[in-house]
């Protein structure tokens, strides 16, 4: 069964902004594999908010996303920590600055 993941940020009950995290608490709590996870977080999350033309990459796509220094999405999931962004995509166009912690 495909499962959303995602930060639910909000100034209330979750102030939570780190996509990592979520990827972590999904592994662990939810029992998802780390490409499940990632899988939650864009195609599944994309479609559970009625855009299923979003979260994948496929020719002809809008292209935003994250280029992470990893060897594989389990680094993403069990190591959360900030600084392994290596690039930024939005609009198919490379963001030149990151901001901090990012």
């Amino acid at each position: 069964m495909p499962m959303a993941v995602a930060t639910d940020a909000n100034p209330g009950s979750s102030p939570l902004f780190m996509p990592t995290l979520m990827l972590n608490l999904a592994c662990t709590l939810f029992r998802l594999t780390p490409r499940e996870a990632l899988a939650g977080m864009t195609a599944h999350g994309a479609r559970a908010l009625g855009m299923p033309e979003l979260g994948r990459l496929h020719e002809g796509a809008p292209a935003d996303l994250c280029l992470w220094n990893i060897d594989s999405p389990a680094e993403l999931a069990y190591a959360v920590q900030p600084g392994r962004l290596r690039q930024r995509v939005v609009a198919g166009q490379p963001v030149e600055e990151l901001a901090h912690g990012q």
